[in-house]
């Protein structure tokens, strides 16, 4: 895919289709580190970590077997 730099204010910019954001799992708030190897620029979400909605539908998937167990472990 070959993209061409747009202007935004005294800036330039460059746009990311919805879907290669959504193949990367990148959205408006990820964190991404900028590095340069071999003369390309390379764009790499930064990891973060496991956000809260993650862990919800995790535990939301795991309550219906370990319930019980996971009350008992948090007393």
């Amino acid at each position: 895919m070959i993209k061409t730099l747009e202007c935004f204010g005294d800036s330039h910019v460059l746009v990311l289709d919805e879907p290669i954001l959504k193949m990367l799992g990148v959205g408006r708030d990820t964190l991404l580190q900028l590095t340069i190897s071999g003369g390309s620029l390379v764009v790499t979400p930064v990891n973060v970590g496991v956000g809260r909605a993650d862990i919800d539908a995790v535990f939301d998937e795991l309550e219906p077997r370990y319930g019980e167990m996971l009350r008992r472990l948090a007393e």
